[in-house]
């Protein structure tokens, strides 16, 4: 079987796209930093203002986390979780649905893992995998609830991912305090997951000591590469892209727009309920109340903070979650509070928010330039 050669129009095209590709993501990534910058640097402001010696505070946070390594895997523990909620939220923001259902998804995954992993007798490689699966399905499951009635019924994705966020965590917390509460135990938890289905600790790879930290920073690592493909090499990531630049645009280009946001709310749900998975099988080992604390909704941050770029991701999750960490130990060694830290966060949402004005009147401009004519 023969390939038709490549013209040099093609070839020129091809080199074009990959040059703005890189362009694309170095500027991502430029953004990103001068935003944690800028944001380290306005709380630097705001110690100083408050009487606060904001050098040592800063010493103590920046360089906190690193001094001892069971401190580090508290860190990777953390950013692994966080990430993973990042880019399950950076999928649907690319096709332009603000999807908040993070967290139902999340919780959604850690039943199925749980229930997989407590109940069903499996060889040892299949007990890791086997829940991580069932986990992706529960999560992308959960996530098509509300990517179908944006799609088919026109349903607000904001209202519908915030109420069923309740519903998940309500429902979950009945389980978890009735049927599958672990018998005769005065806490609240469910049974302990099988030992074969445990995520390998990092601590047993490296000979030292990192507390809960295990081999789901590899998954998620993985899970970033490939929806980094899939947005930029697929036909499917196309079409995610196409849907979030205009989808009006799409849809007159043959795209089905409503089953592209259904996908994405699809691939989005899948990712959180691996985060759910890795709560289970890598840091508390069964189901606990309040699995998740606020990462769901910090992870829309992170999505933010990397403008959806599913490799940027991974910078500002570690970047996010090293700076939880930071302050938990600054406020431990020095007179400063973490709420700094929540002060920070905040800036890198409010800048963040700026960096999306401009985009957002050009749009608004070159549509109502398009009308004119």
């Amino acid at each position: 079987m023969t390939t038709t050669p490549m013209t040099a129009i093609e070839a020129e095209d091809r080199r074009q796209y990959r040059t703005t590709r890189r362009r694309d993501l170095a500027v991502d990534l430029s953004m990103a930093l001068a935003t944690i910058l800028a944001a380290l640097a306005i709380g630097f402001l705001v110690m100083l203002a408050t009487g606060n010696d904001p050098v040592r505070a800063y010493e103590v946070m920046l360089t906190g986390p690193l001094d001892r390594s069971f401190r580090v895997g508290r860190w990777l523990e953390d950013a692994t979780t966080l990430t993973l909620l990042g880019l399950s939220v950076a999928i649907p923001f690319r096709a332009r649905q603000i999807s908040l259902g993070a967290e139902s998804q999340l919780y959604a995954g850690a039943l199925a893992a749980a229930a997989v992993a407590i109940f069903l007798p499996l060889p040892a490689v299949a007990a890791v995998i086997v829940p991580m699966v069932a986990a992706a399905m529960a999560g992308a499951g959960m996530g098509l609830v509300p990517g179908s009635m944006k799609a088919r019924l026109g349903a607000n994705e904001i209202v519908a991912t915030l109420m069923l966020n309740a519903i998940a965590v309500r429902v979950y917390d009945y389980l978890v305090n009735g049927p599958l509460k672990e018998p005769g135990s005065s806490a609240v938890h469910s049974k302990s997951i099988q030992e074969d289905s445990a995520l390998t600790p990092l601590s047993e790879w490296f000979g030292i000591p990192m507390g809960r930290a295990n081999v789901g920073l590899g998954l998620m690592l993985v899970t970033a590469v490939a929806l980094w493909l899939l947005i930029t090499r697929t036909p499917l990531g196309y079409r995610i892209r196409m849907t979030g630049s205009n989808p009006d645009f799409a849809a007159y280009g043959g795209i089905k727009v409503p089953r592209v946001i259904e996908w994405s709310f699809v691939i989005g749900g899948a990712v959180a309920g691996l985060a759910g998975a890795h709560l289970v099988q890598g840091v508390y080992g069964r189901l606990e109340p309040g699995l998740a604390g606020s990462l769901a909704f910090e992870g829309i941050v992170v999505a933010l903070l990397a403008r959806n770029n599913p490799l940027v991701v991974v910078v500002a999750g570690l970047f996010y979650s090293y700076l939880r960490a930071g302050g938990d130990i600054m406020e431990q060694q020095t007179d400063v509070g973490t709420e700094i830290v929540v002060v920070i966060q905040a800036v890198i949402v409010l800048l963040v928010t700026a960096q999306a004005l401009p985009d957002l009147l050009k749009r608004r401009i070159a549509r109502r330039q398009v009308g004119v004519r």
